[in-house]
């Protein structure tokens, strides 16, 4: 329960600090702020996902015998 607490306080963070900062520096307007943290937020995530995955690994490679 907390991790998903967790990961979803951090995506909820995350937005904010896409919105603040997109919206900031492109001078846009709320709605299309709004619009780029939203899609910016799930493209971090699913970059960041994907970059920390461990290759599954077989079975037969790291025993100690």
């Amino acid at each position: 329960m907390w991790s998903r607490l967790r990961s979803c306080s951090l995506a909820a963070c995350l937005f904010v600090f896409l919105f603040v900062v997109i919206g900031a520096g492109l001078h846009l307007k709320p709605m299309g702020a709004f619009l780029a943290a939203l899609s910016g937020s799930f493209l971090v995530i699913h970059g960041v996902n994907r970059w920390g995955r461990v290759p599954a690994r077989s079975g037969k490679e790291d025993r100690k015998s």
